[in-house]
């Protein structure tokens, strides 16, 4: 049920019309953008395995060990390696609430608690990434959901402006809204890969990408069941 796309195939010739960006540098990451970081994390976040959450920020405020925690992340990076401590993840299945039945796998949500301090690391490059491919005015400007600076305020101004248009031009307005149900658990890494080669990131920052999304692995946790290890190889989870 949550690695039905692990093996479905991808038309990549869906990226031919859009044009490449010009190749970003990708400077070091900064203490500053881990502090940032760190001060926006809440002190509840579930802990991942191996349960360092309730003391990661006191930790991190020794410079030396945030030293060391940057150092190990640009050093992935600039490797184009993730390492596999930071790929093993805990898969809570959790029930639906207000359900009527409970005898499908619909009737359930699977949350995926990942280690701490990779965990962290994935927060601020996924800032950055952001920040890139805004820059490079890759971002679709329709595009306002879970991005920095775009807000319901923003959505709502403008669907406003869209609704006036088509008023001074006499026509009526008609708005589609939809959401891509597991968007993220189902997004195969191949494409994505590809699809940062369009948006302007270095080589080596693909490849540390590539390796990113592969041979990741969890357990999944049901009431009082643990099941074997599984590969899961797709999506950004």
């Amino acid at each position: 049920m949550f690695n039905t796309a692990l093996y479905c195939q991808v038309n990549v010739k869906i990226l031919n019309k859009i044009p490449k960006k010009l190749t970003s540098p990708w400077p070091l990451l900064s203490k500053k953008e881990f502090r940032i970081t760190i001060a926006s994390c809440k002190n509840i976040s579930t802990p991942g395995p191996d349960k360092l959450w309730s003391h990661f920020k006191i930790i991190l405020k020794d410079d030396e060990c945030l030293g060391i925690i940057i150092s190990i992340t640009n050093a992935c990076i600039e490797l184009g390696y993730w390492p596999s401590h930071f790929k093993r993840s805990m898969t809570i299945i959790i029930s639906k609430p207000n359900k009527i039945s409970y005898n499908s796998p619909k009737s359930f949500r699977p949350i995926v608690l990942l280690n701490t301090v990779g965990k962290l690391i994935e927060k601020v490059i996924g800032k950055r990434l952001q920040f890139t491919m805004a820059a490079n005015d890759f971002i679709h400007p329709s595009q306002l959901s879970g991005l920095k600076f775009k807000s319901m305020t923003d959505m709502g101004i403008a669907l406003t402006y869209i609704i006036w248009i088509s008023w001074v031009k006499n026509l009526s307005t008609s708005t589609l809204i939809f959401d891509i149900a597991q968007f993220f658990l189902l997004l195969n890494y191949r494409l994505l890969t590809l699809i940062m080669k369009k948006a302007g990131f270095d080589n080596y920052v693909i490849s540390f990408f590539a390796n990113y999304l592969i041979d990741r692995k969890t357990n999944y946790f049901w009431n009082n069941f643990m099941s074997p290890i599984f590969n899961v190889n797709i999506g950004v989870s």
